[in-house]
């Protein structure tokens, strides 16, 4: 099992972002690979490190951890890459190296792992953003779906060679005179826009980076439980970057819920509205209803009065953090007739004084607002 990401960087649940950056700063400068060569466990601690920082910086991923913990970043919908073979070390100085300071020397890019500069870095593609729309039963099963996406991917016979600018290490030095002395800094090259890279032969049906359109099916794995608006990530399904030091972007899958017919959701739980008549009240009857995984037959007692709750246990929708299933209420209401034959209305003026039709209400009939109470109990 995955470890916390807020034990991976030694902090609680409700840390601010300036206790989560300094937490993974911690951890980083403790697990750096200048600082323990060649040691594997050191490395793998170091990227567990930055894959936690990936989502407790970010506040949408935050959101979403809080709420469904690892289970919000599996089957497609990765936190970021680390760990599963999508980012190497270098990727991780890239996007967060300005947060070791000066404590390695070069703002963090200094010479050591692997003797490679981390000055270059990989240049990442845009994401491209879906939306694939569920039903209820899709939610509560999960489902694969397939969809095309138009994405750009490096054109056939595109080559790219060295920047001149930078001399292929993706920044430019400045040297600024001050009271203090000469002050030098790095920036990304404004040329190659820190790949290292330009296009050196761009075939004809290509742009000017060397990528063309192209339409690709790809299969997103949706778990069980998902709810409406959740994004889901694709791993290198977005949009590719120029140059031979590039990754390809991620496609972002926002779900969206179609509503149901007959089924009300209200998180994990699911709602049924059932109308009889009066007769059937009084008498009693068995009533098929819907469900998620079909229809059930469920036995209304004679006598059941209007606005009775039924609880079916386990017929909701599954907890996307695997915590069972919630349940299906069947809402009973009664329906009045508006319209009666002169039989039906003397049978029921006859029936006013009745004392079996006069209401008598017990320690046991609830009111609707205790049936509320009761119900989220």
């Amino acid at each position: 099992m995955k470890q916390d990401y807020y034990e991976v960087l030694g902090i609680s649940k409700n840390a601010t972002q300036a206790e989560i950056k300094k937490g993974y700063r911690k951890m980083a400068i403790k697990y750096h690979p200048d600082k323990n060569p060649g040691n594997k466990e050191a490395e793998e601690n170091f990227k567990k490190a930055a894959e936690a920082y990936e989502v407790l910086s970010d506040e949408n991923k935050k959101a979403r951890y809080d709420q469904y913990g690892h289970a919000a970043f599996e089957n497609g919908g990765g936190a970021g890459g680390f760990g599963g073979g999508g980012m190497n070390m270098d990727d991780i100085f890239s996007q967060f190296g300005d947060i070791f300071g000066g404590a390695f020397g070069g703002g963090g890019f200094g010479g050591g792992f692997g003797g490679q500069s981390r000055g270059r870095a990989r240049v990442k593609g845009s994401n491209l953003r879906i939306r694939v729309k569920l039903t209820l039963e899709e939610i509560a099963n999960g489902v694969e779906k397939k969809v095309k996406v138009k994405r750009k991917v490096g054109a056939e016979g595109a080559t790219y060679k060295t920047c001149s600018t930078c001399n292929g290490q993706g920044q430019v030095m400045r040297v600024t005179n001050t009271i203090l002395g000469r002050m030098q800094s790095a920036s990304t090259c404004p040329t190659c826009q820190g790949s290292g890279e330009v296009i050196d032969k761009k075939p004809k049906n290509a742009d000017a980076q060397g990528l063309v359109i192209k339409e690709e099916t790809v299969s997103i794995k949706i778990p069980p439980g998902v709810t409406d608006g959740v994004q889901l990530k694709v791993n290198g399904k977005g949009n590719a970057a120029p140059g031979n030091n590039s990754i390809d972007g991620d496609l972002i899958v926002v779900i969206e819920e179609i509503k149901h017919d007959t089924l009300k959701r209200e998180g994990t739980n699911l709602h049924y509205d059932l109308y009889i008549n009066f007769s059937e009240a009084v008498l009693g009857i068995d009533k098929n209803i819907d469900t998620v995984s079909g229809k059930v037959k469920i036995k209304i007692e004679p006598g059941t009065q209007s606005g009775k709750i039924l609880r079916l246990r386990g017929k909701g929708l599954p907890s996307i953090d695997h915590y069972g299933n919630g349940d299906l209420l069947v809402h009973v209401n009664v329906w009045t007739p508006q319209s009666l034959s002169k039989e039906q209305k003397k049978f029921f003026e006859n029936m006013k004084t009745d004392d079996n039709f006069t209401p008598n209400p017990s320690r046991l009939d609830k009111s609707f607002f205790e049936k509320v109470k009761d119900m989220f109990s």
